[in-house]
């Protein structure tokens, strides 16, 4: 195994680029628990966001049209499950996992047509002066838009959830919903549009892996990337800058296994490539080994059903 041909500066760079589409399918379900929703279908969410993304890409030409429609398909497929689960109030595990399933199977039917073809290229911006700087450029500040934009996404909901009322009002829907449809606000509604996020935030993160990181269209692209997201969520205590160390975390760990196989690593590709898994399954084993702590961090309606009385 040859370590040397492993570059550290280029390991770091390739790390956020492995986490964008995780971090940001995560930011959006930590609202959508904070609301007091658990949504577990992400995972069909991206692959949505990942096919109708790269299809109108390749359509228009245009990568950004690609993202906004990949938005759009996430949270038209989030809004499906808002239907079921706080209009005709399904089970939210069970709609999220026929959710999941649902969205896999409609994408292999998309995107039969596309497979093979090569998406519009994203290309990085260069900040001027600091893209030069030895170590740190190439690291901090020669990156795709969307990196970029994700980590404003976190400062966005970390600053959304503890200093806006609207981000008060949510978090005390996810608190207790009877308490909050009591003092006069419309639990229904805030579930709804924070589920609208969440899928829009699942829909980008699909569109990253099919535009920028792959970049072209494989049925199962997401390859679990939904489920990782919402251990992370787990992982990070529901708090936005978690998140971003668990995302970032996890991405290091994906692109590491790359750049060992690529090292030769003696090391069956088997297990290098279930390596980010197991390690996620651990940490989240840890995490609940402390129940009494996992419990307080979690929203205390998540799950929950909201009957409104009137």
């Amino acid at each position: 195994m040859d370590l040397t041909s492993i570059n550290p500066v280029l390991l770091i760079a390739s790390l956020m680029v492995a986490a964008t589409p995780i971090l940001l399918a995560a930011l959006g379900e930590l609202v959508v628990e904070k609301a007091g929703v658990l949504n577990l279908g992400v995972e069909g969410m991206m692959i949505i966001g990942a096919v109708s993304g790269f299809i109108i890409a390749v359509e228009t030409n245009s990568a950004a049209l690609g993202f906004l429609f990949a938005a759009l398909g996430g949270m038209a497929l989030s809004l499906i499950f808002a239907l079921l689960t706080q209009v005709l109030l399904s089970n939210q595990v069970a709609t999220g996992l026929a959710l999941t399933l649902f969205g896999l199977g409609f994408s292999a039917l998309l995107g039969q047509n596309y497979v093979g073809i090569r998406a519009p290229s994203v290309p990085d911006w260069n900040i001027p002066l600091m893209s030069d700087v030895p170590v740190i450029g190439p690291i901090l500040f020669q990156h795709d838009p969307i990196v970029y934009g994700s980590l404003l996404l976190v400062v966005a909901v970390w600053a959304f959830l503890k200093y806006t009322r609207a981000g008060l009002i949510l978090r005390a829907v996810g608190e207790s919903h009877d308490s909050a449809h009591a003092l006069g606000y419309k639990v229904r509604r805030i579930r709804v549009a924070a589920i609208a996020f969440g899928g829009a935030c699942a829909g980008l993160g699909g569109a990253y892996l099919s535009l920028v990181r792959v970049p072209q269209w494989t049925e199962g692209m997401t390859a679990g990337a939904g489920w990782i997201a919402l251990a992370i969520v787990v992982f990070a205590s529901w708090k936005a800058g978690r998140v971003l160390i668990g995302a970032y975390l996890f991405g290091g760990v994906t692109v590491l296994q790359l750049n060992l196989q690529a090292a030769g690593a003696n090391v069956p590709v088997e297990i290098l490539s279930m390596s980010p898994y197991l390690i996620t399954i651990l940490v989240l084993v840890l995490i609940s080994a402390d129940r009494s702590r996992a419990a307080l961090n979690a929203p205390a309606a998540l799950g929950r059903v909201f009957h409104a009385s009137g």
